[in-house]
């Protein structure tokens, strides 16, 4: 049993990449002495992209949540289920709601355990690609705001989370547990004259819900296939659906030195990339643990929350211009740049992640730090109202009158 520290905690995930990064975060708690309770948010439906990997990694959840189709009708259902959830779970004496990363399930679960009472922390916390028409900015946005303890990545999303205001006590550099799970498989890094080809990966709805967007993509794969074969692309559900509705599914089939898969496993997608010289790919997860195995990264963005990468010159935003890609793969994919980029060390974490979570929880001053109680200004204003009131009088401002 924790001594001092927190007993239960509840751990809501809706998609694989929130599987697959949870699973030893839950596993180490639970091996700690803590009780998890764990709530599948129904947001990945495909059975083939959910359930295969709660088998996969040994996370099968304690509840399931059922949503609708719609859009709309899927949000709302999942905020009055969250709630119902967070409810029951706070009367059972839940301490925490723990989430990670950026999709609906944060924002969603984050505010409910407000309203409960219950304090949030935030894992993969600070985290930010600037880009505001991104969805994923603002959910871990709104986990921010809601969270009380802010499990950070890396220093630079640590030092994010300081310039936002967030008090340095409050954050804790953790790593990202996607690197537990590659660390785990026993999946290592190839001398780069072991490599050859490309693994690309696609599935966010900017690059694949527009016809105009995904038969870019579709010359992309084509002409990769043309100079760097072989190509591997494990294609996306939802890709897959927009492929074939767009009439391009035919002609990317017949793509020559494109090799095209239904979702591979976990391990199976580690040792593909593994065996790649450059990973071509709009997804956050892959960015993280192609830096892990040593394989330079083409991101088909124009921004990204993992800007160490970029920084270390290991990823190169490319956004979805074919003759762009080609050019960034082209000189990545050189023997100079293969071997610099295999020699550094992986940004975004050991592998030891869940170790760092556990012993967070555990730590009796967590607890205290987590309490939600109504400050008592009644006799000084708060530190910050007076800091901001200096800046004003520093300025030579009025208080009343506004400026434009």
């Amino acid at each position: 049993m924790t001594v001092g520290g927190l007993q239960r905690v509840l751990v809501p995930f809706g998609t694989r990449p929130e599987v697959i990064k949870l699973a030893p975060v839950v596993a180490a708690l639970r091996s700690r002495g803590l009780e998890v309770r764990t709530v599948a948010t129904g947001q990945q439906a495909a059975a083939t992209m959910a359930d295969r990997f709660y088998e996969e990694l040994g996370l099968v959840p304690d509840q399931r949540i059922e949503l609708p189709e719609e859009p709309a009708a899927r949000l709302g259902e999942l905020l009055h289920q969250a709630a119902r959830v967070v409810e029951d779970e706070a009367r059972a004496g839940t301490e925490l709601v723990l989430v990670l990363g950026d999709t609906f399930t944060v924002p969603v679960f984050a505010l409910a355990a407000r309203r409960s009472r219950l304090p949030v922390a935030h894992l993969e916390a600070g985290l930010r690609s600037l880009n505001p028409t991104s969805m994923e900015e603002v959910n871990r946005r709104v986990g921010a705001a809601c969270a009380s303890l802010h499990l950070a990545p890396t220093e630079l999303a640590a030092g994010l989370l300081l310039l936002e205001g967030v008090p340095a006590d409050r954050i804790k550099v953790v790593g990202n547990p996607v690197l537990d799970v590659a660390r785990a498989t026993g999946v290592t890094r190839r001398p780069p004259q072991a490599r050859q080809g490309i693994v690309v990966t696609a599935h966010r709805a900017t690059n694949v819900d527009d016809p105009a967007r995904l038969a870019n993509l579709v010359a992309l794969l084509e002409a990769l296939g043309r100079r760097h074969p072989p190509v591997r692309f494990p294609v996306h559900p939802r890709t897959a659906d927009r492929l074939r509705a767009f009439g391009l599914a035919d002609r990317l089939a017949q793509a020559q030195g494109v090799v095209l898969s239904e979702p591979l496993g976990y391990q199976a997608m580690l040792e593909a990339m593994a065996a790649c010289q450059v990973v071509v790919t709009d997804s956050g997860g892959i960015q993280e643990e192609a830096a892990y195995l040593g394989v330079p990264v083409v991101v088909l963005r124009r921004s990204t929350p993992r800007w160490e990468g970029v920084a270390l010159g290991a990823a190169v935003l490319s956004g979805l211009d074919p003759e762009e890609v080609l050019a960034a793969v082209e000189r990545l994919a050189t023997p100079a740049q293969q071997e610099r980029v295999a020699g550094l060390p992986c940004p975004y974490g050991d592998g030891h992640a869940a170790e760092r979570v556990a012993d967070v929880l555990q730590d009796p001053a967590t607890k205290e730090l987590l309490a939600l109680d109504e400050p008592d200004f009644r006799r000084s204003l708060p530190a910050v109202v007076q800091a901001a009131l200096d800046q004003v009088a520093a300025q030579g401002a009025s208080l009343w009158v506004p400026r434009g």
